[in-house]
């Protein structure tokens, strides 16, 4: 085999892409992710030990985050971006050691390889490539663990990298993530040593995301109970994709007053609830669906193209001139708007004046949806949620967080949403939603049965409605709630998301449409004994379940 990846949902017969990722990544750009992650756990050893005796170095946490975020699925495709990435990263390695040798910190005698190795050549760098991949672990649990806490970590580092931006860090949730990285070289860590990081790594997974819900709150305002266009205009517009909320207010901010409009797309649609981005009369709603029909709705949308973090696929050559990445997403020949410089905005002229030379966006649907159901904004009808629970008007809480997906077999949520009894209410968050926030469920009591709190990250308002409603019933136990889960995934910030349930003590999650192949069957047995961690049937069956 030329590669092996297995960290996404899609993967290639639900056992590993061995030649090419199902994600359209090439061999060669998964062997560069595979070693930029080996060098970013080299780093990390340096960088604890600066952390033990002074708050280390905040350059290294930087470039850990964004090489950790670079590595999720659909975010980076280009073999350039992850050469120079890699050769940055040992300098930086290096940077690092000699800053212990002049702070008179002791190292160890026997280094790890990846705190030593040395590359140069691009030839260099694929040769090791091919050695520290996910298969250099012989042992299938303890290789299954160390996956399952990485790709934990890789969520973790998208929300960090979030509100990083917005200024908002916790040295806490780096040291973990850089003790975490660690971990996975350790050949002395037990499986059960290992299942412990994996529980704490739901701990900061926790962390991060309150940590971002405070960014984005403290930064745009909470999320209001929104009604959003999904119709188009006559003027020529900007489609931002994605879930970088400073790239949107930037963006938005620049497109004011030039008779272009803003529309977003997939995980972007939550930018419409923030009160700080209503008064901008040119954002007009949100442009078609989940990630995975962008081939199809950038090619409809006639205007160029913003993709600020994952959810890329590649794209047609139709339409491949119109889109344009930044941050630290990339693919080889797109245009690539550079970072942010000495506290400047990120500089959208180009994607503006490219934007005025086209046709409006055609029109794909009409109407609204409704969304904006974060925990303040629910936690603001409790009073009316109680009643509507005590009447037994509400019977149930489904929560369908999580992502969407290609595979036909997702069409069982929009099934299972639309067969639920209608005394149930979906808590949802992520773009998993898109296989139902368009179906006419209608509401309880003037409540939606629908419930929209936003990005995958917004999770986190799932778990602090369900922690409030625990408090607000008098429980002891989160279980004990009329509430149950039934999570779709698809890439590794579910993974950080499902953690942090099981990290709050959350059982029975349901998840699917399929099981991770990346937990072996050992591990997946302690998940399902220790959790009750199920898998899906079909829509009936789940249906009779999660209604006993």
């Amino acid at each position: 085999m030329s590669m092996f990846c297995f960290q996404c949902q899609e993967t290639a017969k639900g056992t590993g892409c061995t030649l090419r990722g199902v994600c359209g990544k090439t061999d060669e750009v998964a062997n560069l992710q595979d070693l930029l992650l080996y060098v970013l756990k080299g780093i990390s050893i340096y960088n604890i030990k600066l952390k033990d005796a002074n708050p280390g170095n905040k350059k290294a946490d930087k470039f850990i985050i964004e090489g950790l975020f670079s590595t999720i699925t659909n975010v980076n495709f280009d073999k350039n971006y992850f050469a120079e990435k890699i050769k940055e990263g040992l300098a930086l390695r290096d940077e690092l050691r000699d800053e212990l040798t002049k702070a008179g910190i002791n190292l160890d005698k026997d280094l790890h390889d990846a705190a030593v190795w040395q590359g140069e050549s691009l030839e260099d760098l694929e040769k090791k490539a091919a050695l520290v991949g996910v298969l250099r672990t012989d042992n299938e649990d303890i290789r299954s663990l160390r996956e399952l806490l990485t790709y934990g970590v890789k969520g973790m580092a998208a929300y960090a990298e979030h509100a990083m931006v917005l200024g908002y860090e916790s040295d806490e949730v780096n040291s973990f993530m850089q003790k975490a990285l660690v971990a996975t070289l350790d050949d002395s860590l037990t499986a059960d040593d290992l299942f412990a990081l994996v529980i704490d790594a739901g701990k900061y997974g926790v962390e991060v995301m309150a940590l971002l819900d405070k960014a984005n709150t403290s930064t745009y305002g909470n999320p209001e109970i929104t009604k959003v266009n999904i119709g188009v205009r006559s003027n020529p517009g900007i489609l931002i994709s994605g879930h970088d909320l400073k790239d949107m207010e930037e963006l938005l901010k620049q497109t004011e007053g030039t008779g272009v409009d803003v529309y977003t797309h997939g995980e972007m649609l939550p930018a419409n609830y923030y009160p700080a981005f209503k008064k901008y009369s040119h954002f007009v709603g949100n442009y078609g669906n989940a990630w995975w029909k962008q081939d199809k709705e950038f090619e409809s949308f006639n205007g160029p193209v913003l993709m600020t973090t994952n959810c890329l696929i590649p794209p047609k050559d139709s339409y491949k001139d119109r889109v344009y990445t930044t941050g630290v997403v990339g693919f080889p020949g797109l245009k690539h708007i550079p970072e942010r410089e000495d506290g400047k905005a990120k500089d959208f002229s180009e994607i503006i004046e490219h934007a005025k030379r086209c046709a409006p966006p055609t029109e794909i649907e009409k109407g609204e949806i409704v969304g904006g159901f974060a925990h303040n904004a629910v936690l603001s009808l409790a009073d009316k949620v109680v009643e509507a629970v005590k009447a037994g008007k509400i019977k149930k809480f489904v929560v369908m967080a999580g992502c969407d997906g290609r595979m036909k077999s997702r069409e069982y949520y929009t099934e299972f949403a639309g067969k639920l009894p209608e005394d149930t209410v979906i808590l949802t968050a992520g773009c998993a939603k898109y296989r139902y926030n368009k179906l006419n469920l209608g509401d309880i009591g003037g409540i939606p049965r629908v419930l929209d709190a936003g990005q995958c990250n917004d999770s986190y308002s799932l778990a602090v409605i369900a922690l409030k409603l625990k408090e607000v019933f008098g429980l002891d136990d989160v279980n004990k709630l009329p509430i149950v889960y039934n999570i779709a995934w698809y890439e590794q910030k579910a993974v950080i998301v499902l953690l942090a349930l099981l990290y709050l003590g959350v059982k029975n999650i349901h998840l699917g449409p399929t099981l991770p192949a990346f937990l072996s069957p050992g591990v997946a047995d302690v998940l399902v004994k220790k959790f009750g961690i199920g898998s899906i049937t079909n829509a009936d069956n789940d249906i009779n379940i999660f209604m006993a």
